[in-house]
Order: C-alpha cells, then sequence, then structure tokens
C-alpha cells in the first residue's frame, strides 16, 4: 500500500503552516514512516485514522507541533500507541534514549518494526505496563498523548520521572478540570495552546512537574 502522489506536498505545506523548516531526510523519514503505518493499520486497526492525509493531520503535525517544548535528549512516551509522538519526534530530533511504551501487542510489535526498518538508534519498546516501570536513571521528560486524565497520567508514571524532571500532557481541550484535580505535589508549568492545522478540534500541552 503505498501513499497518494501529493501526501509530501500536504505534509510540507502543513509544516510551513506551523513554522518547522525540516531538511529533505527528515521529510523523507517521516513518509516512511507513514507508509509502514498506512500499511499495518490496514492489517492490525493500529490507529482509527485510516485516509493518508488525515494522518498526516492528526499523526505527524499534531506529534511535531510540541517540538518546541522537548528539550532534553532522553524521554520516556507513555501509551505510545502506533509511536506517536515518540517516534515521529525522533525521526526528527534523535534521541539518546526513548522509551516507547505501549502495554498492547501489536502495537509495541508494529513499533519495532519501526525502529528496525526505520533505523532508529536509542530507542526501546517496552511493553508492560508503566506502573511496573523505574528505569535507573530516570528521565527528564515523560510524555503522554490521550493516555489519561492528568492525575492518573502523573501517579502512574512517577517511577519514571527524574527529580525536576517534566511531565507533557498532550491534550485537545484545555483541561481545567483534570487541573483542578491534580495531586497536591504536582504543579503545572504552563499551558500551550498549540496550533495544528487540520486538527479535529482543538490542542493544548500541559507541563507540569513534581515538587518536594
Amino acid at each position: 500500500m503505498s501513499l497518494p502522489a501529493n501526501t509530501r506536498a500536504h505534509l510540507e505545506g502543513r509544516l510551513a503552516e506551523i513554522g518547522l523548516a525540516l531538511p529533505s531526510a527528515a521529510i523523507e523519514a517521516l513518509l516512511a514512516y507513514l507508509e509502514l503505518l498506512l500499511r499495518w493499520n490496514a492489517a492490525y486497526n493500529l490507529t482509527a485514522v485510516r485516509e493518508p492525509l488525515a494522518m498526516v493531520d492528526r499523526h505527524l503535525v499534531d506529534a511535531l507541533a510540541i517540538l518546541p517544548f522537548v528539550r532534553e535528549l532522553e524521554m520516556a512516551d507513555v501509551g505510545t500507541g502506533p509511536g506517536v509522538p515518540g517516534i515521529v519526534l525522533a525521526l526528527v530530533r534523535p534521541f539518546e534514549r526513548l522509551w516507547l511504551i505501549d502495554s498492547n501487542g501489536k502495537k509495541a510489535r508494529f513499533l519495532r518494526e519501526c525502529v528496525r526498518v526505520l533505523g532508529l538508534p536509542g530507542i526501546t519498546v517496552v511493553q508492560d505496563r508503566v506502573e511496573a516501570l523505574a528505569p535507573q536513571p530516570a528521565f527528564p521528560q515523560v510524555v503522554s498523548r490521550a493516555y489519561a486524565d492528568l492525575a492518573t497520567f502523573a501517579l502512574s508514571t512517577r517511577g519514571l520521572l527524574a527529580p525536576g524532571g517534566r511531565w507533557l500532557a498532550m491534550k485537545g481541550r484545555r483541561p481545567d478540570q483534570e487541573i483542578a484535580a491534580l495531586p497536591a505535589d504536582v504543579r503545572v508549568l504552563a499551558v500551550h495552546r498549540l496550533s495544528v492545522p487540520g486538527a479535529d478540534g482543538e490542542r493544548h500541552l500541559v507541563e507540569m512537574v513534581r515538587e518536594g
């Protein structure tokens, strides 16, 4: 299964809209990932998004919109699904250490195939429940997209986050009720309104730290 002829132009147009200039090699890598996702999705139903140009908007561009806030070269991506945002970010900014965490076997197999085919160094696919994980050293940033409410995200991933590290939670609408329900030792640093052309609704990124 191949991508439509206009996929590259669509991706480049969307990147221009969010002010992100990428080298040709990164564009090619993103398209190679997208083609792999399209092929596997037909057999294994990894994502409800099936149309290639919609995948560009809702997976590639959505993930790349948080790139300015990913400041470290080590990260854990919790509930990564088909590799969003982790693999997408790794294709444009290589990580020294990146864990892609998902308990779903089909998705883990797809992620391992992505790492192999796309030649991504420094990436470990972890098929396990996140609560059971306590890496040494812990990560300076832990990211999730549509994994859980903010309190559950913070509580279940405490073992992953290093002291002084940041949680990065990708959300749709501004999650004010979830923010109000956070544990007392979790502080919100910022809530960023993201510009994601082609997105089905609002997009926000919540930055949080653990105090004490």
